[in-house]
């Protein structure tokens, strides 16, 4: 592909985008609740995922198969819990920020907290996104035209600004759903296309894809391994409780719902749904991996898609449709970080409503992004990029034990010790998670690690309770 087609790609999405925003009009950044069900459930399902979920599922079944789909068993269990505990408690408070209901049960320092807690889990990991995004059109765009990366950066965070600025959470829902239909569509396309070029009708992709040693979904038989079928399970039941459930970006599109009960079947559904486009995603990595093999193609993991298809043995459309899918997932997942970042740090963190501090604090949002992103590019080390990932995902913990705790006691804990218990656990888990191997007999931790992050925040907080 030449650098003026992806360019040509990019810029006819954006425009996609500009439109779809303004025929959603003028949009609520605190969530107006009067979104159709079938709107919220199309949404939710993009709103998973990002760019960097379009390049590695298919390239994670090199190492782990199909095991990702005991992750989203877990998931559907987790989207259940959300549903029917956390939703109605949710409608139930009215709340515009999901983190108001830490100072109705614990006081104004739990409520910060959480805040917090949640600004710098998705500052970092929306950051880290559409970082690797920039790093892709680095690539193909901008190197070839002798073009920095600091205006790499600055046009894709203008273009996630763009369309938020205006809109609010209805375009964030609308946008969602351009991305959904856009990632669907590439994604079935693209396996269309590579069975094509590898001489396979749709029985012969079922069966090639079924005969792959790469297809195997479940692992019991090792307890210690990190894809054991239950620390998976219970990773995906505990990571979407937290990362959906208690996450302000993905709960302001349930909550534009008209009632709780349509958020309920939005969310259920929607998870049914997810767990079938990232079971394309895996069937697309079996087959890719087997283009490669066949092409010469060296490349594996997070490189092996963008590898096959923008090398030129596959139609141009596999390219473009490479493209589409990258940059609708990674402007979607930007754009409602972005919104859900100034929803929280206004309501939350300045205790404000005015829509011009409203709008002053998303642009300082959009610019604090844009340097984030030239940080990471300076470090140009893909373990400061890991360790964000961890650090990120250790944040939610003390948000699941903060919630847990407020919801199934009636305990008072002392306020001011919220803080220091949100910091201590983590902390602990660190430790743990660094020493395991040696202290525990070759165990590795896993995405176990949250519950247990969580445990030890729900301990400590009942700890301090009155």
């Amino acid at each position: 592909m030449t650098p003026w087609t992806v360019l040509l790609t990019i810029a006819l999405y954006f425009a996609a985008m500009l439109l779809v925003s303004r025929l959603s009009g003028k949009g609520d950044f605190y969530g107006t609740r009067k979104s159709h069900p079938l709107l919220v459930t199309i949404a939710m399902i993009g709103a998973c995922m990002s760019g960097v979920t379009f390049v590695s599922v298919p390239g994670m079944v090199g190492v782990s198969g199909m095991g990702y789909l005991q992750m989203c068993l877990g998931f559907m269990a987790g989207y259940v819990v959300i549903a029917f505990v956390l939703m109605p408690l949710y409608y139930r408070l009215q709340v515009v920020s999901i983190y108001q209901y830490l100072e109705e049960r614990f006081g104004l320092g739990s409520y910060r907290t959480g805040a917090w807690l949640f600004f710098i889990s998705k500052m970092l990991g929306a950051s880290v996104r559409l970082f690797l995004v920039c790093l892709t059109e680095q690539l193909l765009i901008f190197d070839p035209l002798g073009l920095p990366f600091a205006l790499n950066v600055v046009l894709n965070v203008a273009i996630v600004l763009a369309y938020t600025f205006r809109g609010g959470v209805h375009a964030v829902i609308w946008t969602d759903v351009l991305k959904t239909l856009c990632m669907v569509v590439a994604v079935a396309l693209s396996i269309v296309f590579i069975g094509k070029n590898l001489g396979l009708d749709g029985k012969g992709l079922v069966g090639s894809i079924h005969a792959s040693e790469m297809s195997r979904i479940f692992f019991f038989d090792d307890v210690l391994h990190p894809q054991y079928f239950w620390k998976q399970f219970l990773g995906g039941l505990f990571t979407v409780l937290a990362m959906t459930g208690l996450d302000q970006d993905m709960m302001q599109r349930a909550l534009s719902s008209r009632n709780s009960g349509e958020a309920k079947r939005s969310l259920l559904l929607s998870s049914l749904l997810q767990t079938v486009v990232i079971f394309l995603f895996l069937c697309l990595g079996v087959l890719l991996y087997r283009y490669a093999a066949a092409s010469g193609i060296a490349e594996t993991g997070d490189k092996l898609f963008p590898a096959v298809a923008t090398g030129g043995g596959l139609p141009l459309v596999v390219g473009i449709l490479f493209v589409l899918g990258l940059v609708s997932t990674a402007y979607g997942a930007g754009g409602s970080a972005l919104t859900s970042l100034t929803t929280s740090f206004t309501v939350d963190i300045l205790g404000k409503r005015e829509e011009k501090t409203r709008r002053r604090v998303h642009l300082g949002m959009a610019a604090l992004m844009a340097l984030v992103i030239l940080v990471f590019n300076a470090l140009n080390s893909t373990s400061a990029i890991d360790a964000v990932y961890k650090i990120a995902s250790y944040t939610y913990g003390p948000l699941l034990g903060m919630f847990a705790f407020g919801i199934l006691t009636k305990k008072q804990v002392r306020d001011r010790w919220v803080p220091l218990i949100a910091v201590a656990a983590p902390l602990v888990c660190l430790v743990l998670q660094l020493n395991s191997v040696r202290w525990m007999g070759g165990y590795q931790f896993s995405y176990e690690i949250l519950p247990l992050n969580a445990g030890l925040t729900f301990l400590g907080l009942y700890l301090s309770s009155k």
